[in-house]
């Protein structure tokens, strides 16, 4: 057979295809989305700090600091605030006016004295309410007050808890016309004396008559005399049982101008001692006492144009007073 009828076989060659360095699966694509992102994030936190007020920074940065303190308290930084961003409006991209806006809006939540005012209300009405029912209580779990609860007459005023102690025709609190108190009266105003002094309140006590003439001890001794003199015998016996003196901040003698039961003027009711556990804003304007204003705030600018001032003006003038006579 000749050579050239034989087949000629393809020779063939297998190379291994090696991966081009650097762009393996593409995983540089995904430490550079981190890498952007991070940035991204970062820059939007500047952006954030830059945009908030001094305001909030300090509350965000007193929440961190002492978390418990600004959660007690409230304010900025305590969760009040409903926009993550408090700039003072939508255009975030001024910086005038917003900020301080933001800024008034922080301080006035902060220092807001109506606010303020409500909230202590709130909390003394609170006290004032925990402390009459400890009243309540301490009566009638003692045998010998559990009787006396019928005496008790207990409300909230406007200047505070008020605790009235009347009079009773078959158990009166003082003798007719004396001043001296009763032995079972004095074991509840000692009971109450020892409660009161759980509270930092202040206290005023006031004595009432009834409409009664007073017809016994010397010449001008009223019914005025004689309520002042219970109440001050009360007074006693609420710091023998316990009630610090300071606590009293007024004690007065009404006589009969506030009857208890107006419709019937010698109604035994209305021989009573009222005992008022102030509120703060009542103690104050007690101790405050009355204010002295300017002249033209009650009489107003033009009220004395052509017409002399209460106090004549001239008293106080230098210099000699020279009166026209008449011709």
């Amino acid at each position: 057979m000749a050579a050239s009828d034989k087949k000629i076989q393809p020779i063939i060659v297998k190379k291994a295809r090696k991966p081009a360095r650097g762009h393996a699966h593409g995983a540089w694509k995904i430490a550079y989305a981190d890498f952007v992102t991070a940035m991204m994030a970062f820059f939007l936190l500047m952006w954030l700090l830059g945009s908030t007020t001094k305001g909030d920074l300090k509350g965000i940065a007193d929440h961190f600091s002492t978390p418990l303190h600004v959660a007690l308290n409230a304010g900025s930084g305590s969760g009040d605030s409903s926009s993550i961003i408090n700039a003072g409006g939508t255009d975030l991209t001024r910086s005038m006016g917003q900020v301080k806006r933001g800024e008034s809006e922080v301080r006035e939540r902060a220092v807001n004295p109506h606010a303020l005012a409500r909230e202590n209300r709130r909390i003394e009405s609170r006290r004032l309410h925990a402390l009459r029912e400890k009243v309540e209580s301490v009566v009638a779990s003692d045998p010998t007050l559990a009787d006396m609860r019928k005496h008790l007459r207990m409300d909230l005023t406007s200047d505070g808890l008020r605790i009235q102690i009347v009079d009773d025709r078959r158990r009166p609190m003082f003798d007719s016309g004396g001043a001296e108190v009763k032995y079972y009266m004095r074991d509840l105003l000692r009971a109450i004396g020892n409660v009161l002094n759980e509270v930092e309140n202040r206290v005023s006590l006031a004595g009432h008559t009834d409409a009664a003439l007073y017809a016994h001890g010397p010449g001008g001794y009223t019914n005025w005399e004689l309520s002042s003199e219970r109440a001050n015998a009360s007074r006693r016996e609420l710091i023998s049982g316990g009630m610090r003196e300071e606590k009293i901040i007024r004690v007065e003698g009404l006589g009969s101008t506030q009857l208890f039961d107006p419709e019937n003027p010698l109604n035994p009711m209305n021989r009573r001692i009222s005992i008022v556990v102030m509120t703060s804003e009542a103690s104050e304007r007690i101790l405050r006492g009355p204010q002295v204003e300017d002249e033209d705030d009650i009489y107003g600018d033009d009220a004395f144009q052509g017409a002399p001032r209460p106090a004549d003006e001239r008293l106080s003038m230098p210099g000699p007073v020279i009166e026209e006579t008449a011709r």
